[in-house]
């Protein structure tokens, strides 16, 4: 019995023990295994969260997310292309570029102090204060234009000189600047670039697309715009910009300038309202010279009272005057109909429709050779011989020395003059057409036809381009294209510049003498115009008085044509524009060095 009782005395410890430990066993794991769930859950909570916002940001709204993204760390900056030059036919720049920069601002750090910066930028650059304070506070940006075409050393200055100040936010690039070497030389057609770099006349606009090039840009994010700083594996995207391509012109500066000097005398001499003139190479049809006064200054066109910015010589047209009167001639010639003999019994005056017809002086029954006519400058005597063409056949000829149509020199300006259609042709109009009334030219027009005399009949399209170029309409224009066309015979171009001739050197009739060239033959003719009135659409009283000749008569290397507007000292084409004509001709002569060619001058008889 004792024994038994021990042993169980032993075993009842161990089951007692056992059956203690076993409750609070399970009491501890309980609260753990709530732990872990709770634990899993709030995690799942975060991921979804962040799952949530991934799919929000990348497949729900990614493009105003990343445009966000972009206005806070990607800088987009232009790469200016470089201009082309406009350089005359000896390479000599009219308008380059050099090294400008573009001052440019990060609106988040110019922000704090924006009305000092501001101040600053006003008076260092020049920038309008209030425009300026604008980009400067500009929310959402870190990215500003302040100025465009800044001289280097400028921009560098002003940009080290705000750092020194304490203004922080302010950077430059690379923005080439344009430049017009040679001022007012040529400006009536080379133009100039506004404020805002777009080209606002001349060859500058006409041709941009040939010259402006293409800009590039370049892409990146960035910690600081300013400091450039890119982020690693970030944006970084370059296109390079592409340069414009050159525009090479047929004009010779230096004669260039000569012309505009001696235009811009002679019409301040003349007390004129303006004035224009042409110089053409005779055996190319190459503009060397175009000159127009009044005119500006390609650097400050602003800073000139005329508002033309263009050319007059090709958008302002007006009645030739009497210097039609040689290409009324000369078809006559070509046809057969006269000769530089025929003779005319010319009177004081000549009905013509309703109307009489008169010279510009006074005078009886005059007996006159057609080469005297043409001397002489006498109205009634060209119609009397202009009689004799049949229905159409002067427009034919008219039309086919480039009257009624733009030159194609590429410029858009230029205007195509006004040559009557053939079905509001009449014989009235005709008569006074044969003198050069009732019918409108540009002063290169003009040019190109008398050229055609002196070429031996043969028209040449007139060019600016050396080569070719094509111009924003896309038309391709200079002296690769530039067309020949036969207009008349060579015997009926040579009569006729021979008769020119006695315009200058006749004793009797000349009323050019004061447009010879010592030691040359010259050949030209005077003009004296009645002026339309754009308003009451009649004749105010004004004249446009011109000259147009070539030179050598026997072997023409230059043809020049003037004409000037109003002169208010009473004068006509012989006093006014004839001694313009021999002081160009002279300096072209002499500058290409051509030679006299020591042949006897015409002597053809004026009257009978």
């Amino acid at each position: 019995m004792a024994q038994r009782q021990v042993k169980r005395k032993v075993r009842r410890p161990a089951r007692s023990s056992a059956s203690r430990s076993t409750p609070k066993a399970t009491q501890r794991r309980g609260p753990v295994h709530i732990r872990l769930r709770v634990g899993f859950i709030l995690v799942a909570m975060v991921l979804s969260v962040f799952g949530g916002r991934l799919v929000q940001l990348q497949g729900i709204d990614p493009h105003s997310y990343a445009a966000m993204a972009a206005a806070e760390n990607v800088v987009d900056v232009v790469l200016p292309a470089e201009r082309g030059e406009i350089l005359d036919r000896d390479g000599e720049a009219l308008a380059d570029s050099s090294d400008g920069l573009m001052v440019l601002a990060d609106p988040k750090q110019t922000k704090k102090d924006a009305p000092a910066i501001a101040a600053f930028l006003a008076k260092e650059l020049g920038v309008d204060y209030a425009s300026a304070l604008a980009k400067l506070r500009k929310d959402g940006s870190r990215f500003q234009y302040i100025k465009r075409q800044v001289p280097a050393t400028q921009a560098t200055a002003a940009v080290e000189k705000a750092g020194k100040e304490g203004y922080q936010g302010l950077w430059t690039s690379r923005d080439p600047l344009r430049n017009y070497p040679n001022g007012d030389v040529a400006a009536n057609l080379v133009g100039f670039l506004g404020n805002d770099q777009r080209p606002l006349a001349g060859l500058e606009a006409a041709f941009d697309k040939h010259l402006a090039g293409k800009d590039g840009h370049a892409e990146y994010d960035a910690t600081s715009p300013v400091s450039g700083t890119r982020m690693p594996l970030g944006t970084n995207n370059r296109v390079a910009p592409v340069d414009g391509d050159d525009l090479k012109l047929t004009l010779d500066r230096d004669l260039q300038y000569y012309v505009q000097q001696t235009l811009m005398e002679a019409v301040q001499k003349s007390r004129a309202e303006s004035g224009m003139a042409v110089v053409m190479d005779t055996q190319t049809g190459e503009i060397l010279s175009l000159a127009d006064y009044p005119t500006f200054d390609a650097r400050d066109p602003g800073a000139s009272p005329n508002t033309l910015r263009g050319s007059n010589a090709l958008s302002n047209v007006y009645e030739p005057g009497s210097v039609q009167k040689v290409l009324t001639v000369a078809g006559l010639l070509d046809q057969g109909l006269v000769s530089p003999s025929t003779r005319l019994k010319v009177p004081g005056s000549y009905r013509s429709g309703d109307a009489d017809i008169h010279d510009w002086y006074e005078h009886g029954m005059e007996k006159l050779t057609l080469a005297g006519v043409i001397a002489k400058s006498s109205n009634i005597g060209t119609v009397m011989a202009a009689n004799k063409y049949e229905d159409g056949q002067l427009r034919d000829y008219l039309s086919a020395f480039g009257q009624g149509r733009r030159t194609g020199l590429g410029l858009d300006t230029e205007s195509a003059g006004l040559l009557a259609s053939p079905e509001t042709w009449n014989p009235a109009d005709e008569d006074r057409i044969d003198f050069g009334q009732s019918i409108s030219v540009n002063a290169v027009q003009m040019t190109a036809a008398l050229n055609t005399i002196a070429n031996g009949g043969v028209r040449i399209d007139p060019s600016l381009i050396a080569g070719s170029a094509t111009n924003n309409s896309g038309i391709e224009v200079g002296t690769d294209t530039a067309d020949r066309t036969r207009v008349v015979s060579e015997e009926a171009a040579s009569q006729t510049a021979e008769m020119m001739e006695r315009v200058i050197n006749d004793p009797d009739n000349a009323t050019a003498p004061q447009a010879a060239v010592p030691g040359y033959r010259v050949s030209g003719k005077t003009g004296t115009a009645q002026r339309v009135n754009s308003e009451c659409k009649c004749y105010d009283g004004t004249t446009t008085v011109s000259f147009g000749g070539f030179a050598p008569t026997d072997d023409p290397r230059f043809t020049v044509y003037v004409a000037i507007h109003n002169p208010g000292n009473g004068g006509g084409g012989g006093t006014v524009t004839g001694p313009v004509f021999s002081q160009i001709m002279s300096f072209a002569l002499r500058r290409y060095g051509v030679p006299p060619t020591g042949t006897e001058p015409s002597k053809m008889p004026t009257g009978w």
